[in-house]
């Protein structure tokens, strides 16, 4: 067992924004040092990166690590403040989290989410109708990405259409890297919580049918969640029921037009289509560097290494993805895995995210209806000029302009 030497430990920007190509750091990381102590661009002090598949389940699903321990702490972290709240149901542990996880898994369940699927398959139509008369060449993001997730999510939880284009921009505010945009992330965020607020108190006294006021209105332990928590939790589910899909939907599409072969086979086999995007969400780095981490709550042994008491421990669900420890060719996009695990594209152990079923419904519809309805549907540019988020937590095409 050992422990990293006071100074030697390397610092990187965790930033990789070649296409969707994996980061050289992390990936090295993996092999070299999969438990290792780094230096993140902000916060205080060094924080140990956990990069191998086994190790990052055990530190999400061992209770001797905590998230509610970051609560008043400036950890270490990725962006210039942190993204969760203090009182976000992710900054919880078990028990305290279970409740809560139960309210909105009552509230937001597989069944609801497939009685959307038809809603969800005719406004896809919609929109693929608009972008065929618009002609190609026509940009998939602006006509597909950055609209069916938020309007789907906004439909489950009767957000106004009025209110969704600034709600999508604080979003993606609140996910800025750049210290240089620190203070439009921080007022995104208050905007983004005072706007949930007022809503989830008007669903309070006014209920109806949506997800927003199934949440307001349900009970633990005979009693209502505090406002401030069901202001945050509606917040979150927003932001995480919309956000990840919209860069998926960009991301999936820009593999498949890269990997001509496998866009065949889907279309030759359009029942394979639940299966290969697990794959694709396994194989596409989606997001940059590391999350919400952990606190050691005692001294830990992991991977060989001595993680003490009070340390912070941030895992890669990314690295993992690709972990040959686990998948046989691992850096192969193949969409005849039978791996003998599951990918942690959606986390892992408590805080595996709750909005997981919609992510895959609004997937398989956008992704199958849009190769089936364009049959020609190729790049109509070069991938290497396809540009990129740079900014963000996520990596994604800020446009993907295709022809058919």
């Amino acid at each position: 067992m050992t422990t990293a030497d006071a100074g030697t430990e390397p610092a990187c920007s965790f930033r990789h924004d070649n296409a969707l190509e994996p980061d050289p750091f992390m990936t090295r990381m993996r092999a070299e040092a999969p438990v290792t102590q780094v230096r993140m661009p902000y916060g205080t002090g060094t924080c140990w990166l956990v990069t191998r598949y086994a190790d990052v389940q055990t530190v999400t699903s061992d209770r001797r690590f905590s998230r509610a321990a970051l609560v008043g702490r400036d950890f270490p972290r990725i962006t210039p403040a942190p993204i969760a709240q203090s009182e976000a149901i992710n900054l919880m542990d078990p028990p305290a989290l279970n409740p809560l996880r139960r309210v909105v898994i009552k509230a937001f369940t597989t069944p609801q989410v497939e009685a959307l699927r038809p809603w969800t398959q005719r406004t896809v139509d919609g929109l693929l109708d608009e972008m065929e008369e618009h002609g190609a060449p026509a940009d998939v993001v602006a006509h597909l990405a950055d609209k069916v997730p938020l309007m789907t999510i906004s439909q489950l939880m009767d957000v106004p259409a009025a209110d969704r284009p600034q709600l999508r921009r604080w979003a993606a505010a609140m996910m800025s890297m750049s210290a240089a945009e620190a203070s439009a992330a921080a007022e995104a965020k208050v905007a983004l919580r005072a706007y949930f607020t007022e809503l989830t108190t008007a669903r309070r006294r006014d209920p109806g049918d949506d997800l927003i006021s199934a949440m307001a209105t349900a009970r633990i332990d005979d009693e209502l969640l505090a406002e401030g928590e069901l202001a945050v939790l509606a917040m979150l589910l927003m932001i995480t029921g919309h956000d990840t899909t919209t860069y998926e939907i960009g991301n999936v599409s820009y593999t498949l037009l890269t990997h001509p072969l496998h866009l065949d086979r889907l279309r030759e086999r359009p029942d394979l289509l639940p299966r290969a995007l697990e794959e694709l969400l396994r194989h596409i780095p989606f997001r940059q560097g590391v999350g919400i981490p952990r606190v050691a709550l005692e001294d830990v042994e992991l991977g060989g290494r001595l993680i003490k008491a009070g340390d912070t421990v941030h895992v890669s669900y990314l690295t993992a993805n690709r972990d040959e420890l686990v998948y046989e060719r691992p850096d192969e996009l193949d969409f005849d895995r039978t791996a003998p695990a599951g990918h942690m594209t959606f986390g892992y152990g408590s805080h595996h995210c709750l909005g997981a079923h919609l992510a895959r419904m609004v997937l398989q519809v956008s992704i199958g209806t849009l190769i089936n309805r364009f049959p020609g549907l190729s790049l109509a540019v070069p991938p290497d000029e396809v540009r990129w988020n740079t900014v963000s937590i996520w990596r994604h095409p800020l446009a993907l302009p295709v022809t058919w």
